[in-house]
């Protein structure tokens, strides 16, 4: 359950898509909406086309977002809000302060175009996703302005699993959505390298029998892949129906797990993605890095993140 979610904003239209989802969020379980600007130093800063690089202009570039702030507050009414403006670099100020407010949940943009340009992916959620000790749901903005009575879509959520313990810790924060909202569902994922032969044969009559048996090997050595796979999976969806959770299994055959994970989201209209930011198996760097940023970067549903306390 979610006590405190927090939402970086960043004053524009883009970063306030994250606050439909987090709004719904908090609702459901009467948790406090925690937002959040951070001021950068304003040697760096642009901020409505006018670049600020003088401390004199420090208090004004503070109490425009302070007063930005409290304009998003007023669109909240019914919610317990509070509201803060940080100064320094903004993903360290922002982890910290995550840590230091206790806040569970971080609910964000993956970019924004506002007075501070060029804040997100590729930078600040990039660095939440790596950084911060506590979930991350990146969302994609839209275009248009922000409807915040919008309601969610119902929860499917897609979870991509490597066959390992720490892939798994991304299950709790999902579940934790996934408990609040009435019909959940769960498909739980795990994509599976090809097996491909190398076939060195000399030429001669014994080639054709020999490739025979060796592709015969390889499909069972494929089978058995696929389905000590499918034996995991049931492992890890009984937990979740002993829950009340409903959970069905997917197993595939892909060289591209990326693909492979946004081809499935699409086809079971997944309305979330959930993987951890780390996986340790006979898939090397199936997650951030690799897999998990390209997935980030290529769905356009909101993602869940996590990176592992201990790696």
């Amino acid at each position: 359950m979610y006590r405190k979610v927090m939402v970086p904003l960043d004053g524009s239209s883009f970063a306030e898509h994250a606050l439909p989802l987090a709004r719904a969020i908090a609702r459901a379980c009467d948790a406090e909406l925690h937002l959040v600007v951070v001021v950068p130093p304003l040697a760096e800063a642009y901020t409505e086309g006018v670049f600020f690089g003088t401390a004199d202009l420090e208090a004004e570039v503070v109490a425009r977002q302070k007063a930005y702030l409290a304009r998003v507050r007023q669109q909240l009414d019914e919610m317990k809000v509070s509201l803060a403006v940080l100064e320094g670099e903004v993903a360290g100020c922002l982890c910290s302060h995550a840590a230091a407010e206790g806040a569970d949940l971080v609910v964000m943009a993956t970019h924004g175009r506002g007075p501070l340009a060029r804040f997100w992916l590729g930078s600040v959620a990039d660095e939440m996703i790596r950084y911060a000790h506590l979930p991350v749901l990146l969302v994609h903005p839209e275009e248009g302005p922000v409807n915040l009575a919008a309601a969610p879509p119902p929860l499917r959520v897609l979870v991509p699993l490597d066959g390992t313990e720490l892939a798994e810790r991304i299950l709790e924060p999902a579940i934790a959505l996934g408990e609040m909202m009435p019909g959940a569902e769960f498909i739980l994922l795990q994509v599976i390298k090809p097996v491909v032969p190398i076939l060195d044969l000399p030429d001669g009559p014994e080639a054709d029998a020999e490739a025979h048996h060796i592709l015969k090997e390889v499909g069972l050595m494929q089978e058995q892949l696929f389905r000590t796979a499918e034996t995991y999976l049931r492992d890890v969806a009984e937990r979740l129906l002993a829950r009340g959770l409903h959970t069905k299994i997917r197993v595939t055959v892909d060289d591209n797990p990326e693909e492979a994970i946004l081809h499935e989201a699409e086809t079971d209209s997944a309305s979330l993605i959930a993987l951890e930011t780390h996986g340790r198996s006979g898939l090397a760097r199936f997650f951030l890095g690799s897999v998990a940023d390209k997935v980030v970067r290529g769905a356009h549903i909101p993602v869940l993140v996590q990176r592992p306390v201990t790696v």
